[in-house]
Order: C-alpha cells, then sequence, then structure tokens
C-alpha cells in the first residue's frame, strides 16, 4: 500500500518512527515532511499528503501534529478525503470499514509509538464494508464535498 504521511514539528519523531515500521512492513512510504524537529506549520505538510490521496497517488494517509485536530481538521477539507483524529485501535479500523476513512490523524504528544503503531496497523489492514447502510451514508458525505467545492 502506498501512504502519504506530513505532520509539523510536534509529530517529527513520532512520523519517522511510523514511516520506519510501515516501509519494513512491505508498504511504500510518501513523506510530505517536515524533515525535523524546528518549528513548521502542519498546513504545509498535511495538506500535500491528503491531497496525494485524494488524487490516487497515495492509497492512504497518516498525518501528525502535537494532538491530531489540527491535522484532521486540516486534511479533511481537501476534496475527496475523510480524515479524523484516531487515538485508539477499534476507531482507526471501524472509521474505515463504516465510513470510508481515508486519511488517519495522530496526535504525537497524546499517544505514544507503540499504541501509534498499533492504530496505524489497524487503519491500513482495514477495508470499506460496501454494506448498503455504510455505502448511504458515506454518498451523503460525498454529496456535502461535491456542494462545497
Amino acid at each position: 500500500m502506498r501512504i502519504a504521511m506530513g505532520t509539523d514539528h510536534g509529530g517529527f519523531h513520532l512520523k519517522e518512527d511510523l514511516k520506519a515500521r510501515l516501509t519494513a512492513a512491505g508498504h511504500e512510504v510518501i513523506d510530505f515532511g517536515t524533515d525535523s524537529d524546528a518549528a513548521a506549520d502542519y498546513p504545509d505538510h498535511v495538506i500535500p499528503a491528503a491531497r496525494a490521496v485524494a488524487d490516487g497517488t497515495a492509497d492512504r494517509g497518516v498525518v501528525l501534529c502535537g494532538s491530531g485536530a489540527g491535522a484532521a481538521i486540516t486534511a479533511d477539507k481537501v476534496f475527496r478525503v475523510r480524515s479524523t483524529t484516531v487515538h485508539d485501535v477499534y476507531t482507526a479500523h471501524q472509521a474505515v470499514e463504516h465510513d470510508g476513512l481515508n486519511v488517519i490523524a495522530l496526535g504525537a504528544r497524546v499517544i505514544g509509538a507503540e499504541l501509534a503503531w498499533e492504530i496505524v496497523k489497524a487503519f491500513v489492514g482495514a477495508e470499506f464494508t460496501g454494506e448498503e447502510r455504510h455505502v448511504r451514508r458515506v454518498g451523503k458525505i460525498d454529496e456535502l464535498d461535491r456542494l462545497r467545492s
């Protein structure tokens, strides 16, 4: 799977850890930075990562900041991206299975590396169920995207 990643300085170290683990697991990581823990604005790195998912360059996205909130809000502004902050394994897979989540946001100052890895594995391993009720609901979300574009 091709996974786009983007973060500000607050998520840099966790991004690097997750990138190494994803690569070792056989995934292709497209890294949109930041490349250090020097101050950086999350939109500068999250937007390109989200756009890569939206245009099909990447299959999924993992974005980070200190809390995960700013990264999720930013990613979700990109047309065809569905993003939310996730800090538990259940939501990581359920949001993909039922809601078509394609970009996950993590708070690097909220969760540790081991939990983050479990969350990312659940997210990457999940698939949208395609059940009629979920297709209907996601269709309503997609209509909102079309209205705001």
